[in-house]
């Protein structure tokens, strides 16, 4: 399910960015990427992400991150400790998979990203968790 034809698509206020290679939702606690089909997430693409929101992402802002992946791509973990190195901004994550191939692969990932990090089974119990994190104790219309 992407997020515009989520139930949350029409509870949350977001702002939608068209790249190439995906599209991003930005919400004023989380960001949920959808990546297209066959990409290769690098850390040259992160950081074209980067710059794009530059001038929103400051040292005190604190957002979590859920990638809905609907569908196949390959990520490099080491990406996550470079990213973790590099930008400090990421409380949490969410790696939505709809495949048993994507859980392990999230799996994997997991032993390298420094922060908390849930391997959910669908888009709503990702915002779900989310929306619940302490940093963010906020009800869905906020």
């Amino acid at each position: 399910m992407t997020f515009e034809s989520s139930n949350y698509s029409k509870l949350l206020s977001y702002k939608k960015f068209e790249f190439d290679f995906g599209n991003l939702y930005t919400t004023k606690y989380f960001i949920i990427s959808e990546l297209n089909e066959g990409i290769h997430v690098d850390f040259k693409m992160v950081n074209e992400l980067i710059s794009k929101f530059s001038e929103d992402i400051s040292n005190d802002i604190k957002i979590g991150y859920i990638a809905n992946r609907m569908n196949s791509y390959s990520f490099e973990p080491q990406l996550w400790l470079d990213f973790n190195n590099e930008y400090d901004f990421v409380v949490a994550s969410a790696v939505v998979t709809y495949s048993d191939f994507g859980y392990l692969n999230s799996s994997l990932e997991k032993h390298f990203f420094k922060k908390s990090l849930k391997r959910c089974d669908n888009l709503d119990e990702a915002i779900k968790w989310m929306i619940e994190l302490d940093e963010f104790k906020k009800s869905p219309k906020n």
